[in-house]
């Protein structure tokens, strides 16, 4: 697909908006009172260390599994017992959303709105992992022309049904669609439906939105 046909940007939230909990460990240390260098599974950052992270990759879990088996078992480091990732990341990223968006998706956000793009989020547990106030306390989101939810819809990527969805909303066809996620499941699943994508890389979020960007013919500047 050309650039000049783009014209919407879709983006998955965690790890693409939101800094990933793995970048993250000294400030969650901070906020539960755990001595620096406690968290040591690091995911994408260093798979060789994390063999859950590696097993979800395999496809013997799914992302929410394992986030789930992280949230309990930090839960257990501070004598809780946390039966859901919503506990874990309120407690660890405290009252400041912002405080986790990347400033690369801030910035890429503008640029595609100010040129008359439109903006979708498609994720599968956004008010799962967030909670649903979280939308009313994260300005950025009023930027969004649509925000589809498996924790409301049921469908997870990358179930066909969820691309089909997103472009339903935006009323647009798949070709129109850039499409941005940190999982290469979720990506696969997107080119099987038509739309064009990115395969977001957490350790080099500006040159990530910078080829998103391209594909709409705007340049990230």
């Amino acid at each position: 697909m050309s650039a000049s046909t783009a014209s919407a940007l879709v983006l998955d939230f965690g790890g693409v908006i939101s800094k990933t909990l793995f970048e993250t460990h000294d400030a969650t240390e901070a906020a539960l009172g755990l001595a620096p260098g406690t968290l040591t599974w690091r995911g994408p950052f260093a798979q060789e260390t994390d063999p859950l992270w590696s097993a979800m990759q395999r496809g013997e879990l799914s992302e929410r599994d394992y986030w789930l088996a992280r949230s309990r078992e930090v839960g257990q480091l501070i004598g809780e017992d946390w039966h859901d990732m919503q506990t874990f990341v309120r407690r660890a990223r405290g009252a400041d959303p912002m405080l986790v968006i990347r400033p690369e998706a801030e910035r890429a956000i503008r640029i595609a709105r100010e040129a008359g793009r439109k903006l979708a989020i498609l994720s599968n547990e956004l008010d799962l992992f967030y909670g649903a106030d979280f939308r009313h306390r994260l300005p950025l989101l009023e930027h969004f022309d649509a925000i589809v939810d498996a924790t409301h819809t049921g469908v997870l990527k990358p179930d066909p049904r969820a691309y089909g969805a997103v472009c339903d909303a935006l009323q647009l066809a798949p070709q129109a669609c850039v499409f941005v996620d940190d999982q290469e499941r979720n990506i696969k699943g997107a080119i099987a439906c038509g739309l064009s994508t990115v395969w977001f890389d957490v350790r080099h979020p500006e040159a990530s939105y910078r080829q998103a960007l391209h594909l709409l013919g705007l340049a990230f500047d």
